[in-house]
């Protein structure tokens, strides 16, 4: 937007007369000049005068159609018009106790003003047909002796004049609207009537309920109304505008001229946007304008009469001086009569609003080009020094206004005068209770906020920030220092030695009396200027002048009084200039240290009082926290960077540096921390205390290791260390955690996620006990949020147990060694048990009896709690100190599957015998001795089996491969059977030859041949003993059996027959065949048989056609969660996806720090590790592509981060049963993009539609719902600006990226990964239809014994494990 011409036009004004100089003033014309109004009856005694207009209008009006049918008029020459109008005007300047003779003067001419219609009425007389504009002019000028004030007349009387003032201001309207017969001496005539009347009644000092104060407003309106229709009709002359400007000059102690004036010009700005803007140009409005500009007013007109408008009541900054104001000739007058100073008089105690008021409608100006949404301005009642207009016309004929003021009364009773609601258009809310909130109610799990933003959004197409400032700077520059020590400098207030010619006098500006009277002004100034500076734009330049004077202005703004409380100027700077050091302001850090003194006044104070009650707490709290947050990295970013006074006064204070400002920042985002209330805030509050703990351990790791100098304050204190700040995070954060954040789960969210990054720092030195004690609490969290009463329970509290099951594992993870300690260990394992069953063995009282397992009710909270704990076990017996395994951290299973055990195996893929364990595991036994090879050794290399040990070729050993398939992964293992331990079995081949028969010593005794007895003789006498019971019957064919029995029994008869000596015995031979299948089941007890008669295994037929598939689908099945990330790359200015994907391809179209921060991710992923993988990994890892695709992973997550290019990357559809319905497939992976920008206005643009197809999700009208992005803007400082854009439905906001929060360089790679890696955990905590990793594994391993269930009853599987 270009507004140069306005800003050549701009000038110093001087006592000339400004942009008007060169023309002449009408001024006294207006004032002095009575002839036109004046009748020759006024020379006559009154009486006679009254006569003769009694009569002669007694019979005029009976033509026009008032009490009978109109009829022709009988005035038929111009010498009776005008005799006739001579009485007339005698009849209008009567008292008003002749009311009835001054209304019918009033009726006839508004009758006759029709002449002027396009339809003039009948009674109009036939000389005002023949010339309507002359005698139009004429009946203007007469019309003027109605407004002029009686005195000593009653309210009665007065109000009867208003009534009728106001019935010709409406046939002055309407005229103006219709006519098309209206010369320009007419409009002249009708401009210089409406300013003469306007200055007849406002010029004087206001008096309560005088006919001035009644009419005011309305007199006001019509005035801007008729003017703008001459604009668009018959563009008023020069001395017209000058006469204008200096009238309205002395009507400025009025306020509705003030609020009219304000109406106008947003009328006009509206008008101005709507064809100097693009037309996506946010156009905010709130209702229907007052004044309607006409149609037919051409754009350069616009522009004339807006700038024009602009500048009628000179500088407002006047308001705020008395003595000036005063400076008028009816306050003159009126100072010698009563002999008072002028600046005295009453009606001048309405400045103070005046000036809020002119102020706020420039505020509004500037709010409209910069694209957003103004609050309606709300005064307090103010009944005592402003009269309420009379709303005439009858309300619902009055449009709506834009522009409202109105009473606080109305809304809140026992409001100050001082308070002021609306002094931010953005930022504050329109209620007078300081409790109030503008936040709406946040989703659940979500921890985000729909509507609860402390800024709008800025219109791209917004003018550059010198416009404005050259357009309003100067006023809005004099405003702010209203009342400071700079108002009375002429150098810094006003520049030049000219004055404005809206000034009366060349006396130098002096202070108000009372400064405190227009602090509301003052702040809407400040708070004014701070969107101006807040909305530059990437890129742009802003004069150092407007700099320096507006770092002073914010200086003074900042300073708190003797009492140190917080008023309007301070409250309206803190709510307005949130964004000041997150944008590339020059010279903007030497602020840092007057902004963190008046932060560590508001946030740290719980019982804040402020002297405005128009301000929400809790919207005041947010800007702080936001200026806070952005300036978390500067003391470890510019550690040894000495900040600059901006006034040198000589004074004997050290310099200090950011370094020195690091322990108050800490202290303050701590304090700030410890007495907030509000959720959005204190989420904000966490955010930043986690980047900050991993900023300062990371300098100190660097430090330690000494791998360059990175600088750091020269004093550095033990309470800022790493070490100290985790302590105090820890404690601070599980203290409120258990006392007043269990109830929310949003903060539950964000301290539970505080609580893993804490974990994940890699600060060293950390005693022990710390450790144990922060694990203790958030373990005590997890039993009373488990053991809240069952109302309570809710799918929220749920969710907030099974983040807190999280946090376990992950401090677990990271120190594994805690397992070492016994309470430590006992507490882990009893919230396990409390997980998984509902309850825990030991009682909520000590002496209550110890329930073992088998006498509980598995009855757990709920089934996401009770997978949580599974997970958490699961790592405590696997991953806790072996993570990442010998495979990497790319696969928490084994590498080991069928296909590798073939490759060292004799036998083929029948030999696999599957089986289902308890329903939720699959087994697969390989009866193949692999370690029993002729050549001893052992070819794959298993941990089970070392070489060392290896039996020879003559000693082979029962040998099983089991392969387990779980919900938690695939494991392999080699189980060997031996007689002796591997350490025991030195002695080799001592069993390969028979030991020989041993000597006899004595010979035996001859074998005797009797026949036998038995005892007892009768086999039923003999008790039965369980041992004989345990053998069960024999079920099914039994010939096998009889035959065997049949031919032992004939062989041991022929043994008795035969008379040869008996065979030497002989050492069997090795045997090398085992059924190691049912070895392994039986010495396992899964062959037992159930209480319901079955067994533990269900044997599986793997011969059925889709069996193999199936398992190659389950072990595709990850047991971790898996997450994506997009990361894109958009210079200044782009919006097309091509345009973006086509960055990446070439590294030198990138910003140096983009590889930097993309290595910081994660690990790159090479050809071999996206074999792994699935297509669209490798689809992403093209040629075109020079940045790899990055993975990072631990044992309960892995994500992975692809850099798209232009090639489309194919759809790959979510996981799902095959038998699944399509509407019940559940969305199990969140797509969230990161999106590094050079302009960080692009974000608006950005093409996420387009986006879509090359990310390969799928489900795009899913996806789309459910992307989160995060935005990523480098500064020129060297520090990251990041912005958070929440999904559409229920947005999902994490840590430690907060949106708003500034990051440096050393970070923001692990800051994205945890706030994807949180992201994704929310959103996924959110969906109840979502099932982990674990049970879509298990309920496939369920699906797979469905489908595969051999038919064979027990007795089969038995037999074929012996066979």
């Amino acid at each position: 937007m270009n507004l140069g011409i306005f800003n050549r036009v701009n000038l110093k004004e001087c006592d000339g007369g400004g942009m008007y100089s060169e023309w002449a003033s009408l001024t006294n014309v207006v004032r002095n000049e009575s002839s036109d109004r004046e009748s020759v009856l006024s020379k006559f005694p009154t009486e006679t005068g009254k006569e003769v207009a009694l009569s002669v209008v007694k019979q005029l009006i009976s033509n026009i159609g008032i009490t009978q049918a109109p009829g022709p008029s009988p005035l038929a020459t111009d010498r009776d018009v005008l005799w006739c109008m001579e009485v007339i005007c005698y009849g209008l300047s009567l008292p008003l106790v002749e009311h009835d003779v001054i209304r019918d003067c009033v009726h006839i001419y508004c009758d006759w003003l029709s002449v002027l219609h396009p339809i003039p009425n009948v009674s109009v007389p036939k000389p005002l047909l023949d010339d309507p504009n002359l005698y139009s002019r004429k009946m203007i000028a007469h019309l003027h002796n109605l407004f002029i004030p009686r005195k000593g007349e009653g309210a009665d009387t007065i109000r009867r004049q208003a009534v009728l003032c106001h019935r010709v201001l409406r046939t002055l309207q309407l005229v103006s609207q219709t006519s098309t017969i209206m010369t320009h001496e007419t409009w002249e005539a009708l401009l210089i009537f409406m300013l003469a009347i306007n200055e007849t009644l406002l010029a004087t000092p206001t008096i309560k309920d005088d006919v001035g104060d009644q009419l005011c407003e309305r007199v006001l309106s019509v005035l801007f109304e008729v003017w703008l229709l001459a604009c668009a009709k018959c563009f008023p002359s020069p001395p017209l505008w000058r006469t204008l400007r200096e009238m309205a000059v002395s009507w400025r102690h009025r306020t509705a001229l003030i609020v009219q004036w304000s109406r106008l010009n947003l009328a006009l700005t509206h008008r101005i946007i709507a064809f100097m803007c693009p037309s996506d140009f946010p156009k905010h409005q709130s209702g229907e304008l007052e004044y309607q500009v006409p149609s037919e007013l051409s754009n350069d007109a616009v522009a004339q009469a807006w700038f024009r408008f602009l500048h009628t009541l000179g500088s407002p900054v006047d308001l705020t001086r008395p003595q000036v104001i005063s400076q008028t000739p009816k306050f003159l007058q009126y100072a010698m009569v009563s002999d008072a100073d002028p600046s005295s008089h009453p009606c001048l105690n309405a400045l103070p609003t005046n000036f809020l008021i002119a102020i706020k409608g420039i505020s509004m100006l500037v709010d409209a080009f910069l694209g957003i949404m103004s609050e309606p301005l709300v005064l307090p009642n103010i009944e005592e020094d402003i009269k309420k207009e009379t709303p005439t016309p009858p309300p619902h004929r009055r449009p709506a206004k834009s522009f409202s003021v109105s009473s606080v009364a109305q809304k809140a009773a026992g409001s100050s005068k001082s308070a002021l609601i609306g002094l931010s258009g953005r930022a504050m809310s329109t209620s007078s209770s300081s409790s109030s909130t503008s936040t709406t109610p946040m989703t659940s799990v979500s921890g985000s906020w729909e509507v609860s933003t402390v800024s709008q959004p800025l219109a791209p197409g917004r003018p550059r920030c010198n416009s404005l400032l050259h357009l309003f700077g100067e006023w809005l520059f004099e405003a702010a220092q209203a009342g400071t020590a700079l108002y009375a400098n002429p150098n810094l207030s006003r520049e030049g030695v000219g004055r404005r010619s809206g000034s009366v006098g060349s006396n130098p500006p002096e202070p108000p009396e009372d400064n405190s009277r227009y602090q509301a002004g003052r702040a809407m100034a400040l708070a004014t200027l701070c969107r101006i500076f807040c909305s530059k734009k990437t890129g742009e330049e802003i004069l150092p002048v407007y700099y320096a004077r507006f770092y002073l202005v914010l200086l003074h703004g900042l300073k708190m009084n003797e009492r140190r409380e917080v008023e309007e100027p301070l409250a309206s700077i803190l709510l307005n200039c949130f964004d000041l050091l997150r944008l590339d302001l020059d010279g903007i850090q030497i602020m840092v240290p007057h902004i963190l003194e008046a932060l560590e006044r508001v946030l740290p104070d719980q019982d804040l009082v402020l002297k405005s009650t128009s301000v929400s707490m809790t919207e005041l709290r947010r800007a702080s926290i936001h200026l806070l947050l952005s300036m978390l990295a500067l003391p470890l970013h510019f550690s040894n960077l000495v900040i600059k006074e901006l006034i040198s006064g000589g004074t004997d204070r050290p310099q200090i540096t950011f370094g020195q400002l690091k322990s108050r920042i800490m202290n303050l985002l701590i304090n700030a921390l410890q007495v907030e209330t509000d959720p959005h805030n204190t989420h904000l509050l966490l955010g930043g205390l986690l980047v900050m703990v991993q900023d300062t351990a990371a300098v100190e790791k660097i430090q330690n290791e000494d791998v360059f100098q990175y600088p750091m304050a020269a004093s550095t204190h033990a309470a800022d260390t790493a070490n100290s700040l985790f302590i105090r995070a820890t404690y601070l954060v599980c203290h409120r955690l258990i006392s007043s954040w269990k109830s929310d789960l949003s903060i539950s969210l964000a301290a539970l996620e505080l609580l893993c990054g804490l974990a994940n720092t890699g600060i060293k030195g950390i005693e022990r006990v710390e450790w144990e004690r922060g694990m203790k609490w958030v373990c005590d969290y997890i039993v009373y949020q488990a053991w809240r009463p069952p109302q309570s329970h809710s799918k929220d509290l749920h969710s907030s147990i099974v983040a807190a099951f999280t946090t376990v594992s992950a401090w677990i993870l990271s120190q594994p060694t805690l397992l070492q300690n016994r309470n430590c260990l006992y507490n882990v394992l009893e919230v396990i048990e409390l997980g998984i069953s509902g309850s825990k063995s030991q009682g909520k009282r000590r002496d209550e009896p110890i329930r073992m397992k088998d006498e509980k009710e598995l009855k757990p909270v709920s089934m996401r709690v009770r997978d949580a704990a599974e997970a958490l076990l699961t790592i405590v017996l696997e991953h806790a100190g072996y993570f990442p395994t010998p495979c990497g951290p790319e696969s928490v299973s084994s590498l080991v599957d069928e296909s590798v055990l073939l490759k060292y195996s004799h036998a083929d893929a029948t030999s696999f015998k599957y089986f289902i364990l308890y329903n939720n595991i699959l087994l697969c036994l390989l009866d193949d001795p692999l370690g029993n090879n002729e050549d001893g050794s052992m070819k794959m290399g298993r941990s089970t089996m070392s070489s060392k040990h290896q039996s020879c070729k003559d000693e082979p050993q029962p040998v099983v491969n089991v392969i387990l398939r779980g919900g938690f992964g695939r494991h392999t293992w080699a189980f060997q059977l031996r007689q002796l331990p591997r350490h025991r079995s030195t002695t080799r081949g001592r069993y390969q030859e028979g030991p020989g028969r041993p000597v006899c010593i004595n010979p035996p005794p001859p074998p005797s041949h009797g026949p036998r007895a038995y005892f007892p003789d009768f086999r039923g006498r003999i008790p039965q003993c369980m041992a004989e019971r345990s053998i069960p019957e024999l079920d099914g064919d039994c010939d096998i059996m009889s035959r065997l029995v049949m031919e032992r029994g004939e062989a041991e008869a022929a043994i008795n027959i035969s008379n040869d000596p008996p065979e030497e015995c002989v050492p069997p031979k090795l045997c090398d065949e085992f059924q190691t299948t049912r070895l392994f089941l039986s010495h396992f007890g899964f062959l037992t048989k159930l209480e319901n008669g079955k067994t533990s295994i269900i044997a599986l037929d793997s011969k059925k056609e889709g069996f193999l598939k199936d398992v190659e689908v389950l072990d595709k099945m990850e047991p971790r969660t898996s997450d994506t990330c997009h990361i894109f790359y958009v210079k200044s200015g782009q919006s097309h996806y091509q345009d973006i994907l086509a960055n990446v391809e070439d590294p030198t179209k990138v910003s140096a720090h983009f590889p930097q921060v993309l290595n910081s991710l994660g690990w790159p992923l090479h050809s071999s590790s996206l074999a792994a993988k699935d297509e669209k990994l490798k689809a992403a890892q093209n040629e075109k592509n020079p940045f790899p695709t990055l993975y990072w992973a631990d044992p309960m997550s892995q994500v992975t981060f692809i850099i798209p290019t232009r090639q489309p990357v194919p759809v790959t559809r979510h996981q799902h049963s095959g038998h699944e319905e399509k509407g019940k497939r559940q969305l199990t992976t969140y797509p969230v993009f990161v999106v590094w920008l050079e302009s960080l206005e692009d974000h608006l643009n950005f093409p996420l539609d387009e986006m879509m197809p090359h990310t390969g999700h799928g489900q795009e009208s899913l996806s789309l719902q459910h992307c989160t992005i995060i935005f990523i803007h480098a500064l020129q400082s060297g520090l990251f600006r990041v912005k958070v854009r929440p999904s559409t439905t229920r947005p999902c906001v994490a840590t430690p990226l907060v949106d708003g929060i500034v990051v440096s360089r050393l970070k923001v790679g692990d800051f994205v990964r945890q706030t994807v890696l949180n992201i994704c955990r929310r959103k996924r905590l959110d969906n109840e239809s979502y099932q982990p990793p674990h049970t879509r594994r298990r309920l496939k391993i369920q699906e797979i014994a469905t489908k595969y269930e051999s038919a064979e009853s027990r007795a089969q599987l038995l037999t074929n494990l012996f066979l």
